[in-house]
């Protein structure tokens, strides 16, 4: 077992470029982007914009930059930023909104993700007032924290109807906006009808080696573009990563229903194993979450989840925690039918709970 490849299921990042790719991006045409120059940038943040169902698009080095651009042109310094309180840009963007832009993060609570009409209508404060004004409302499509569900149009319309009656941009983190799309079998303009704007990643679950993009308005994009340069996002011959990004981008959506598949197996194998909280039930998309119950006695301030996936990676299955309790896994491209019958077969055999792990290793 041990001669194998390890089993990543840390996140769909780690996917490495296929041939197609690596042949693309060697024989890239390419220009000086910064000049407006590179046909093959053009050529994807056309391809980008229209898939969007927006007017404009712009090659971003990463997702985080993305968001941040996004809100921080949406939003005037000193406005607060609405979101879920699970949302990326409030946990894992390094206070980017904060730093850069001046802008105030307010989390509303959400049973699975996406805050209710409501809780966005009673948090909305107009200008004018003592407190701190509502510059943007962000969404997450599909949500990582909430273990990779996806919201239809009919929510996302309630949303966005309050915002609109507000006058408040609404932009979407959609760095999985097509895992979204295939799960509720549409595409990512009808969901993006209404936003101001969204930022998806081709480094993700459509297999690229980097790169995001940001689409929204021709304005929008024209002053994203100068931001982009504040940041030290502008790059010169980007269209070796742009050629990547293009196969990604008309490649990668149609092998993402596998990639779910392979997801819910995940979900049902570790749902029958005694210790381990999941219900395959809210598995949507590509992203497991489930809990790892402590054993009973275990001290106080244990971590069950480190202990479960400590004991994972002794057996070639690498996967992530969430926190003490709780572990992620992502399925992608890069593990075909066998290499996820092995992580089945890994789940199976691996001890009760992280505690009684612990205790096996100590014996061994």
């Amino acid at each position: 077992m041990t001669s194998l490849p390890p089993i990543d299921l840390r996140s769909d990042t780690m996917t490495k470029p296929d041939a197609a790719m690596r042949r693309a991006m060697a024989e890239a045409e390419v220009g000086d982007d910064v000049w407006g120059e590179d046909p093959t940038v053009r050529r994807l943040e056309e391809e980008s914009a229209a898939a969007m169902g927006m007017a404009a698009a712009l090659l971003v080095p990463s997702g985080i930059m993305g968001n941040s651009i996004a809100l921080g042109v949406h939003a005037p310094r000193g406005s607060e930023l609405l979101c879920d309180v699970r949302a990326h840009v409030l946990h894992y963007e390094m206070g980017a909104t904060a730093a850069l832009w001046g802008l105030q993060a307010r989390p509303l609570a959400s049973p699975d993700g996406l805050p209710e009409p409501e809780a966005f209508r009673a948090a909305i404060v107009p200008r004018g007032e003592f407190r701190v004004p509502t510059g943007v409302v962000t969404l997450d499509n599909s949500h990582n924290l909430a273990g990779g569900r996806v919201y239809g149009r009919a929510r996302l319309e309630a949303v966005l109807a309050v915002a609109d009656s507000a006058g408040v941009p609404v932009h979407l983190d959609g760095a999985r906006i097509w895992n979204a799309a295939i799960a509720l079998a549409t595409t990512p303009a009808v969901l993006l009808a209404g936003f101001a704007s969204v930022s998806f990643c081709l480094s993700k679950g459509l297999g690229a080696p980097v790169g995001s993009m940001l689409c929204g308005g021709a304005e929008f994009i024209a002053e994203a573009r100068q931001r982009r340069r504040l940041l030290g996002g502008a790059m010169r011959q980007a269209g070796v990563i742009a050629a990547a990004g293009l196969v990604a981008l008309r490649d990668g959506p149609k092998r993402l229903a596998g990639d779910h598949f392979h997801a819910r197996l995940l979900a049902e194998a570790l749902a029958s194993t005694p210790g381990l909280e999941v219900d395959p039930g809210t598995v949507q998309s590509n992203i497991v979450i489930f809990r790892v119950r402590a054993k009973a006695g275990a001290p106080h301030g244990s971590a069950p989840a480190e202990e479960w996936v400590a004991a994972a990676a002794e057996r070639r299955l690498l996967a992530a925690t969430i926190d003490s309790e709780h572990v992620r896994l992502v399925t992608h491209r890069d593990l075909d039918e066998h290499a996820i019958e092995r992580a089945l077969a890994i789940v199976h055999e691996m001890p009760r709970s992280g505690g009684e792990a612990a205790q096996q290793r100590g014996r061994t």
